[in-house]
């Protein structure tokens, strides 16, 4: 593996830009000393659309993504005299990185028409897909007149967000601005190529941002042979089983899994002490990328320019 996806958040920019730069840059010399590159999103509509700076509670027990927070929260979606605010940071953001080399794209905005239905639905703004359909537009002109040399993209993630004849409002736009085209599937092997072969139609690259939730069928084992043999790059949501706790599945927040272990683990490659979830899945890796005696597994990306 040889890409990371690191999402970002406005408060942390307006709390001190500068300190917050230099964090990224640190960040950025470790992640580029073990040859990683980035992708950096810079909003992001899932979970709690109530962010707050300072100490963050910890973990709900047994409950997937429980801390996660929205950028921007809902009282900056439906407050427009902060979009200068959201403009600064992602123009000042993009700006001070926008020539480096070790960041591979700008993701802009994940899901940004999520309404978090089953965790916080009750607490979104009414109108959210209003509001982001209105903003979204704007904060991919405020990344582009940063003038980056990284492409831009959104994932599309509805299952009929890319279909070729009439996408979602929202996946039109993401579409239409994306310099490479990027998606998130958690569907079967069949599903997960058949989006691949409708987002060809756009004659851009194409990329995977998030994929693999071993419980509802989407696998390395299924994917990673798709994604290579259509040369589409695959980054799956998890790593290590920490305090995201997203080895855990989706379905936890309405039952949490405080007595009983995952039949499977949802998400996540490693243990926290560093061995793999399942030995089978990093031979895959290996074997997929010809690295058969390699330490470590490299999912090699192709033909990502602008």
């Amino acid at each position: 593996m040889n890409t990371m996806r690191v999402f970002l958040h406005d408060l942390l920019w307006q709390q001190g830009k500068d300190a917050f730069k230099t964090r990224i840059s640190r960040y950025l010399a470790i992640a580029d000393k073990h040859h990683i590159r980035t992708i950096f999103v810079l909003f992001d509509s899932c979970w709690d659309p109530d962010p707050k700076l300072g100490p963050q509670h910890p973990p709900k027990p047994g409950v997937h993504n429980s801390g996660w927070v929205q950028s921007p929260g809902a009282k900056a979606l439906e407050d427009p005299s902060q979009y200068p605010r959201l403009e600064a940071y992602v123009k000042g953001v993009v700006s001070a990185f926008a020539k480096d080399r070790r960041v591979l794209a700008w993701d802009v905005w994940n899901e940004p028409d999520n309404t978090n239905e089953f965790s916080y639905g009750s607490f979104e703004p009414n109108n959210k897909e209003g509001l982001v359909q209105a903003l979204l537009p704007e904060v991919f002109t405020w990344a582009r007149a940063a003038d980056p040399t990284q492409p831009l993209t959104s994932g599309v993630w509805h299952d009929d967000s890319s279909t070729s004849e009439n996408p979602r409002p929202i996946a039109r736009i993401q579409i239409e601005n994306s310099d490479v085209v990027s998606f998130h599937n958690y569907e079967s092997p069949q599903k997960f190529e058949n989006q691949i072969h409708s987002l060809e139609q756009y004659h851009r690259p194409i990329l995977c941002t998030e994929h693999m939730a071993r419980g509802i069928g989407s696998t390395f084992e299924g994917n990673l042979p798709i994604a290579k043999k259509c040369k589409v790059a695959a980054i799956n949501w998890g790593l290590v089983a920490g305090k995201t706790q997203t080895f855990l599945p989706w379905d936890s927040w309405k039952k949490p899994y405080t007595d009983r272990e995952p039949v499977l683990w949802f998400h996540e490659v490693f243990r926290t002490d560093g061995t793999p979830y399942s030995r089978e899945e990093t031979s895959l890796f290996r074997e997929l990328t010809n690295k058969s005696k390699a330490k470590d597994a490299r999912i090699k990306w192709h033909h990502l320019h602008r």
